[in-house]
C-alpha cells in the first residue's frame, strides 16, 4: 500500500441528505467514500487495517462523534478523525483533538475546505499504513530486507543485488558516494553468506599498515574482512594484501570506494592488478537524491533509532515534515539523513533547517557518537541564543537545570563563553 493508493474516506453522519452530499463531494475528488448512519454502521470499517480516514459528524443520537473518536482511539490511535461541528460545538471539537481527532470543520463547510483537510489526514495516514507494512516485511525478513531499507525500484535492484552477490565467495567492491552506506552492505553480504557466522571485521583502509592487514586477516578467519575507501591503501600495503589474496586465504575481502577507482588505476595511484581482483563482483549503491521516494521511510527509521537511544518519545512526523525532507538534494545521503533525523529527535520535532542537513558529516562515527555530536551542537545554538544564560538555555532545551549542567560539563561547555554582555 502506498501514499498514491489510500483514498478510502468513511462518511459517519444520521442524515442521510448530509451524508449523500459529503460522499458526493468526495468521490468528484477521485477518493472513495463509504457511507454509514451511526456508530454501530460504522464500527464494522473501523480496524487497524483501514486504510483512510473518518469524517463524522458530533451531533448523532445515540452514540455521537465523540463516542466514535473514543472508539477510534482504541482500535488504532492513527486512525485520522475528522469532526464535523456545529457552532457551539467548536470547544468541544478543540478539546477531541488534544484527546486523539485529526482535525475539525465548521459547519456547513465547503468542498475546497474538506478537501484539503481530507487529503492532508490521507496522507498521514498512508505514511503510518506503509510503515506498518514495511515493519511486518522487516520482521519476516531477511538481512537484506531487516538491514537495507527503502521502497524505490532501485532500492529492490540493489537488495536483489546483494542478495545474489552474497551468494557467491568472490572478493566484491561496493561503489557509492559518500554516506550511501558501503560498510552496511558489506556486513549485510557478510550475514547473508555462508560464512555468516564466522567474524565480520572492518577496517579503514587510511593509514593500515602491513602488520595491520595480517591481523585484520587473523581476526577475519574463515569470515569477511571489509576495507572501508580502499583506493587510501599504501602502495606496500596493497602489493601485500595483493599477495595474501593470490596466495589464498579462508577470508573473503569487500572493498568500498567513493572515489572513482578506475581514476586512481589510470593515474598510477592504485594497483591494476589488485583493482582486478577486488571487482571480482561489484555493488553500486545509489544516492539518495536518485531514490527520493526513499526518504520518509528511511527518516522514521532514523527518527525511532535516535529516540530509542536517548530514551525519548517519538515526535509526530507530519506531511509537511516530509515534503520537507524531499525537497533537499541530501549531499551527505543516508548519513546526512540520519543526522537531521537524530536532531529532529533531540528537539522534539524541530530543526529541520539546512543547518541540521549539515551537522555531524565527520566520518566514521557510530550513533552514539553522532548523538553526541548533535547534541554538543544544540548546547551550542542554545547557549548562543540565549547570549550565554543558563537558565533561559536549558529551559529552551526543555531540561532541569541539574541535566543541563550535567550535559555542559560531559561536552566541556562554559556558558561564559557565550556571554555577549562582558566588558
Amino acid at each position: 500500500m502506498t501514499a498514491e493508493t489510500t483514498r478510502r474516506v468513511l462518511i459517519v453522519d444520521d442524515e442521510r441528505d448530509v451524508r449523500d452530499a459529503l460522499a458526493q463531494t468526495i468521490e468528484l475528488a477521485d477518493l472513495v467514500p463509504t457511507r454509514a448512519g451511526s456508530f454501530i454502521e460504522a464500527k464494522d470499517h473501523i480496524d487497524p487495517t483501514f486504510d483512510g480516514v473518518i469524517v463524522t459528524d458530533i451531533r448523532m443520537p445515540g452514540r455521537d462523534g465523540f463516542y466514535l473518536l473514543d472508539h477510534v482511539c482504541s482500535v488504532d490511535p492513527d486512525l485520522p478523525v475528522i469532526l464535523l461541528t456545529g457552532e457551539g460545538d467548536i470547544p468541544m471539537a478543540v478539546k477531541a483533538m488534544s484527546e486523539g481527532a485529526y482535525g475539525f470543520l465548521e459547519k456547513p463547510c465547503g468542498a475546497k475546505e474538506l478537501l484539503a483537510v481530507v487529503e492532508k489526514a490521507l496522507k498521514a495516514r498512508a505514511l503510518v499504513v506503509e510503515n506498518r507494512r514495511l515493519k511486518r516485511e522487516l520482521d519476516r525478513g531477511d538481512a537484506a530486507t531487516r538491514m537495507l531499507f527503502g521502497v524505490s525500484e532501485a532500492s529492490e535492484a540493489l537488495r536483489a543485488r546483494v542478495r545474489a552477490v552474497a551468494r557467491a565467495s568472490a572478493e566484491v567492491l561496493i561503489t557509492g558516494e559518500r554516506g550511501t552506506g558501503s560498510p552496511k552492505i558489506a556486513e549485510v553480504i557478510h550475514l547473508m553468506s555462508g560464512a555468516a557466522s564466522r567474524p565480520f571485521v572492518k577496517r579503514p583502509a587510511a593509514q593500515l599498515t602491513h602488520a595491520d592487514l595480517a591481523q585484520a586477516f587473523g581476526e577475519a578467519e574463515g569470515g569477511t574482512l571489509y576495507l572501508d575507501e580502499v583506493t587510501a591503501l599504501a602502495p606496500a600495503v596493497q602489493f601485500a594484501l595483493l599477495e595474501t589474496l593470490e596466495q589464498g586465504t579462508t577470508v573473503r575481502v569487500v572493498s568500498g570506494t567513493s572515489s572513482d577507482i578506475a581514476d586512481a588505476v589510470e593515474a598510477g595511484q592504485f594497483s591494476t592488478d589488485l583493482f582486478y581482483r577486488l571487482d571480482l563482483m561489484r555493488v553500486h549503491v545509489p544516492a539518495l537524491r536518485e531514490r527520493p521516494e526513499d526518504i520518509p521511510v528511511l527518516f522514521r527509521h532514523y527518527v525511532a533509532q535516535a529516540c530509542e537511544q536517548a530514551n525519548l518519545p517519538e515526535p509526530a512526523i507530519t506531511p509537511d515534515t516530509i515534503a520537507s525532507l524531499m525537497g533537499q538534494d541530501w549531499p551527505g545521503n543516508a548519513r546526512g539523513l540520519m543526522n537531521a533525523a537524530m536532531r529532529f529527535a533531540l528537539m522534539g520535532g524541530v530543526g529541520l533547517g539546512e543547518e541540521a542537513i549539515a551537522v555531524g558529516r565527520a566520518e566514521g562515527l557510530g550513533l552514539a557518537e553522532q548523538m553526541a555530536q548533535v547534541e554538543r551542537s544544540l548546547l551550542i545554538d542554545a547557549l548562543q541564543r540565549a547570549q550565554g544564560r543558563s537558565g533561559q538555555a536549558a529551559e529552551a532545551l526543555k531540561l532541569p537545570r541539574k541535566t543541563f549542567y550535567d550535559k555542559l560539563a560531559r561536552h566541556g561547555l562554559k556558558p561564559d563563553a557565550y556571554r555577549t554582555d562582558q566588558t
